[in-house]
């Protein structure tokens, strides 16, 4: 068992866990998710690492509580915040510029915002009813930095599914290369029991092992299993 050496409410339903597991934060990278149960015959849950720290030796984990099994632990969902975290710190360290853009459907469930403009060179915040910097959604902002910044080569997106087909449908406009991250319902994290299986350019792939980080301006992708995010 690992133990939960620190937890935090970031928002209604939405809790960060440090999680004390060495061996899984030394080979952690920007990316990467784990399975989880709360017991030995617990659900198995993939969760997006969102951050680590291996000279402690813990991951984080960020979740938002969506019924019966993540009311006990977790199922992430609509905090794409927390997995584009670590891919944003990695991209502003290997030296690249790098514009973030977050969004909420309102101030109340915004979170890491200071950990998010200390990964990146520029961050951007929205709110869907404007209770917070500005209304109007993330493609909204994305647009204007689009239009900004001439010499954009790479577009990250992680969160809801309709949030990241506008963004798809947006930089494929522009010919913007972009990568979504397709978390859909996992069993076995092995690519064998098919139930994350999703339809990319009409083949069927499996997100826990081709992914779940997709191409999505070179792929029309689509979930064909259990669920996503």
């Amino acid at each position: 068992m690992y133990r939960i050496t620190r937890k935090v409410a970031l928002a209604p339903t939405l809790n960060q866990f440090e999680i004390e597991a060495p061996l899984v934060s030394r080979k952690a990278a920007p990316g990467q998710f784990i399975i989880l149960r709360i017991h030995d015959q617990g659900e198995r849950i993939p969760l997006t690492i969102a951050d680590f720290d291996k000279g402690k030796g813990t991951i984080t984990c960020v979740f938002q509580e969506v019924g019966k099994t993540t009311s006990v632990v977790c199922v992430g969902g609509g905090v794409g915040v927390a997995p584009v975290h670590p891919i944003a710190r990695a991209l502003k360290q290997a030296g690249n510029e790098v514009v973030g853009i977050i969004g909420a459907r309102t101030k109340e469930l915004l979170f890491w915002e200071d950990k998010m403009r200390a990964a990146c060179s520029e961050l951007r915040v929205t709110t869907d009813d404007g209770s917070y910097v500005r209304k109007g959604f993330v493609t909204d902002v994305l647009r204007e930095v689009i239009e900004e910044k001439k010499d954009l080569g790479l577009c990250v997106a992680i969160g809801p599914l309709p949030m990241m087909r506008a963004v798809s449908n947006l930089t494929r406009e522009y010919g913007l290369k972009t990568i979504v991250s397709l978390n859909s319902i996992m069993v076995d994290g092995t690519g064998m029991c098919g139930c994350c299986r999703v339809t990319v350019d009409g083949k069927t792939r499996f997100a826990c092992v081709d992914g779940p980080d997709l191409d999505r301006i070179n792929h029309r992708c689509s979930c064909s299993g259990g669920g996503g995010k």
